[in-house]
């Protein structure tokens, strides 16, 4: 049978662009999907954004630290308006470059909601369209709890567009999303609480690193408020909100914002046309090549809900590519070592194996850390420490994971990544010479282990 399509990708967020242009450039024809925002969660409402809020939710901290440094400044005035205005622009050039990357490749854009009608074919706008492999890479969407008031909630996604910057904010979850935005809402002058329902947050992560970020978000003046859930939202004649907790409590603020979660978005895709098979969780099953129970059908990304980071679904999408129409240059994604960020004030870096993960996987370990007042804060006032963290196997001296909680975390472990994902031992760490003075040579000059 001839198809319209060698490839059709339903979704042109980060892996859907990526495994489309590459496919359009191993000689395929390609179309891409596209119902809301091109670059997906990631470039329109997910990290990218976020990054930009965090960096000016951190200049309250510099203008209080430059004092230190003989700077004389007039009283600081922060406009909201002024920095989503700036967000939105550059968002909007990131759109365009989207669409220029796709359509510069050969790819051909459909923009408006797919539907699968069966294996091998997709309506979009009215029209029905052929192919040969069908990609579903449409992401997550965040969920608000089923709760009395949940209507008054907001998400991750309204975050990035409100009108003005709530004075009084509660900020659910325990995961990096929650963390991340209360620092941004906190940076930036709001009255900002963090309730979790469970004991301490970032739940998966080194227990050092947790406990490390919880004292430095309280010496902050971050309200955490650990083993506390919502029972319900009350809207007030005044336009506030009354939360009533399930201990009883009950808490005044001007935005609910929820981030305990996300699923993935598979509304009115037309699953049900094809065997497609989802997991319990609600996400496609895929095999190690991300074939689903349809033979035609593969999926990648927040849809799968292996490791939802966008380099890994970008990795995911060049896989995908690479199999279908360039298989000679075929590897499969590795998702060990892959190393993350954390956009908290102050950031979190992390490689490997967490201490937990270490020691239940049998290894006898040796721990490494070092916490230290950075350089940059010795001339002022602000007493934040950075915590720097080595797990070794102790019988192998290879270093099992890299775990930072201090500025510019991500940078560093970014290169770190390189050293853990190639073998390095304690050893080549020990024998590299550091870059003095920096916070980074604090990973070469570590020589005592505190536990073994």
């Amino acid at each position: 049978m001839a198809y319209d399509f060698d490839l059709y990708v339903i979704g042109a967020g980060s892996g859907g662009v990526r495994s489309a242009r590459f496919a359009a450039g191993f000689g395929a024809k390609v179309a891409v999907a596209e119902s809301r925002y091109l670059g997906g969660t990631c470039v329109n409402v997910g990290c990218v954004p976020k990054k930009l809020l965090v960096y000016g939710a951190h200049f309250a901290e510099d203008f209080e630290q430059s004092a230190g440094f003989g700077w004389t400044l007039g009283e600081a005035d922060f406009d909201w308006a002024t920095l989503i205005a700036n967000k939105d622009r550059e968002i909007n050039r990131l759109n365009g470059i989207y669409r220029n990357l796709l359509v510069n490749s050969g790819v051909t854009l459909h923009e408006g909601h797919a539907r699968l009608i069966d294996p091998h074919q997709v309506e979009v706008n009215g029209q029905r369209y052929t192919a040969r492999h069908i990609l579903i890479a449409t992401g997550g969407w965040p969920q608000i709890p089923d709760i009395p008031g949940r209507e008054h909630a907001i998400s991750s996604n309204e975050a990035f567009f409100l009108k003005e910057l709530p004075k009084r904010i509660l900020v659910v979850g325990g995961g990096y999303i929650a963390v991340e935005f209360a620092g941004i809402f906190h940076g930036l002058g709001a009255d900002t609480k963090l309730l979790y329902r469970g004991e301490l947050f970032l739940r998966g992560f080194d227990g050092a690193v947790r406990k490390h970020l919880q004292e430095e978000l309280t010496k902050r003046g971050l309200d955490l408020q650990f083993n506390a859930d919502i029972e319900r939202i009350e809207k007030q004649a005044d336009g506030s909100l009354k939360v009533t907790l399930k201990d009883g409590r009950e808490l005044a603020t001007d935005c609910v914002f929820y981030a305990t979660g996300r699923r993935p978005m598979l509304d009115n895709l037309g699953l049900e046309n094809t065997g497609v098979k989802l997991d319990k969780r609600g996400f496609i099953e895929v095999d190690e090549q991300y074939q689903s129970a349809e033979p035609s059908i593969l999926a990648i990304g927040d849809v799968i809900g292996r490791v939802q980071l966008t380099p890994v679904a970008l990795a995911e999408g060049m896989a995908v590519a690479r199999r279908l129409f360039k298989p000679e240059q075929y590897r499969p994604v590795d998702y060990n070592m892959i190393p993350t960020a954390v956009f908290s004030l102050p950031n979190i870096g992390t490689v490997g194996l967490t201490e937990e993960q270490a020691r239940e996987a049998g290894h006898k370990v040796q721990i490494f850390e070092s916490r230290f007042r950075p350089m940059k804060l010795t001339l002022t006032e602000c007493q934040e420490r950075t915590l720097m963290k080595l797990v070794v196997d102790a019988e192998t001296d290879k270093v099992l994971g890299c775990h930072m909680v201090g500025p510019d975390a991500g940078e560093i472990v970014q290169g770190l990544a390189i050293a853990l994902k190639a073998g390095a031992t304690k050893r080549d760490f020990d024998e590299t010479i550091g870059v003095h003075p920096t916070a980074a040579e604090e990973f070469v000059t570590m020589r005592t282990p505190v536990t073994g």
